[in-house]
């Protein structure tokens, strides 16, 4: 199953709390669609995949905005 969270005009540290409680309700196997206007994003969403073993499948900016497809695994 596929999520979306829509961040946007959100600063650090909500869009990667969002993320965070979107994957503790996900089952393993599901992405989760994350867009977000905070360029801190980019560093946040990596270090939250990597420090929780997620797999970041998509980090996209198009214009001010940035869209990340994250994976959960188990």
């Amino acid at each position: 199953m596929e999520y979306q969270i829509d961040a946007l005009g959100l600063r650090c540290p909500e869009p990667v709390m969002m993320l965070h409680a979107a994957m503790r309700k996900a089952s393993v196997g599901d992405v989760i669609c994350l867009s977000a206007t905070d360029p801190s994003t980019r560093r946040d969403v990596a270090k939250f995949c990597d420090f929780l073993g997620h797999q970041l499948l998509e980090c996209e900016q198009i214009a001010d905005r940035f869209m990340y497809r994250v994976k959960k695994v188990g």
